[in-house]
């Protein structure tokens, strides 16, 4: 048993040097970010929350978070067998009504409005990793390929982290999608991977744009930013809102609870959709993410009908179990009457009348295919 460990020992940490050396020399290839001093986020270069988070967050509590997940994993982070999910076709999405809307995995969805396609944070890499060979690696193959994808009028981006930010996605995306919405800082890294900079919009927090009768507003989110070890916070992170006429849409992003969500939802609710984060949480970080219960809490805060989880199902990310999130956003939605949607992966959802679902991630764990 503690050869066993020795070996398992030496495997991670040879496997975490080489991950780090390749992120380190990643890293060395970084944009021009440009001057976003005007911003009220921005302080010294940097983007910061409006308030501090307080004791334990990082940078301290973020590297501990970092050993425990490489050393101290729990068991059933990841299911024993492969998530199931509903495969799409080109023809099945071009004869989708509109207001339609696909989870195709983790924080990435698919809306159809106004006759247009919008896709939120695409990642349809293997992992969310600046390498392939190392990093959390995808539950399911995305629901439908990128070169399958209808034309998409716009991408919408919260922030550059490698779980929402994918490269080779956005490379592979740029001859089908109109324009890039994203946070300032966040379009100068699309910029630098040779993305037309007329094809990417910047926005600081409360800005937003009208395209095509859409509405869309960059909103606050409590986070952080980086994909290296240099560059921490250079671009901003963010919420959205997507107003379609009477149909009101949230993009919660990336966040920890905080009081924007009331505010938020003063100025742009009630939304009949909200599209909230809900896993990868730990104790070690409520500050940067939402725990379920708080999940459920913003969704009231924002004044939302109905509540569509994301960021869970397609990566390892947290200490939880791969099917808690689920399980738990249910239970404190239950406690408070708030409808839940979970549709599986692929699954169309009509937005102007959302489905429960069927709770699909149980019957996995009850045919004895997970842990």
């Amino acid at each position: 048993m503690r050869v066993r460990r020795r070996i398992r020992a030496r495997a991670t940490f040879w496997s975490t040097l080489i991950g780090v050396l390749a992120l380190s020399s990643y890293t060395m290839l970084r944009p021009a970010f440009g001057d976003y001093a005007a911003s009220s986020q921005s302080l010294d270069g940097r983007f910061r929350n409006p308030r501090l988070a307080g004791p334990g967050d990082m940078p301290e509590s973020l590297l501990r978070a970092w050993w425990e997940a490489l050393f101290r994993k729990p068991a059933g982070t990841v299911p024993a067998s492969p998530v199931p999910i509903h495969r799409l076709s080109r023809a099945e999405l071009d004869a989708a009504p509109d207001r339609s809307l696909y989870r195709l995995g983790h924080s990435t969805v698919l809306m159809k409005l106004r006759g247009q396609w919008w896709l939120t944070d695409p990642v349809f890499s293997d992992r969310a990793s600046p390498v392939q060979f190392f990093g959390p690696k995808r539950f399911h193959a995305p629901p439908i390929a990128i070169e399958d994808l209808p034309p998409i009028r716009a991408v919408i981006l919260s922030h550059d982290h490698y779980d929402h930010l994918d490269h080779a996605a956005i490379k592979a995306l740029d001859d089908r999608v109109g324009l890039f919405l994203t946070p300032l800082g966040v379009g100068d890294r699309l910029a630098s991977w040779g993305i037309t900079k007329d094809n990417i919009r910047q926005f600081d927090w409360w800005q937003g744009t009208e395209i095509d009768g859409l509405h869309l507003t960059a909103t606050p989110a409590q986070h952080f930013s980086g994909r290296g070890f240099t560059d921490g916070n250079r671009t901003l992170w963010a919420s959205w809102v997507v107003v379609d006429d009477g149909l009101r849409v949230f993009f919660s992003g990336d966040s920890g609870y905080f009081d924007g969500f009331t505010e938020i939802g003063r100025r742009f609710g009630p939304f009949d959709v909200t599209l909230m984060e809900t896993g990868a949480y730990n104790e070690q970080w409520p500050y940067v993410h939402l725990h379920p219960q708080h999940t459920v809490q913003a969704h009231q805060d924002l004044r939302g009908r109905w509540l569509l989880p994301i960021h869970n199902g397609t990566f390892d990310l947290g200490m939880h179990t791969w099917e808690d999130p689920f399980d738990q956003v249910l239970r404190f939605a239950a406690e408070r009457g708030v409808q839940v949607a979970t549709p599986m992966m692929g699954e169309r959802v009509d937005m102007n009348a959302p489905q429960q679902g069927n709770h699909w991630w149980r019957a996995l764990r009850i045919s004895g295919t997970a842990p």
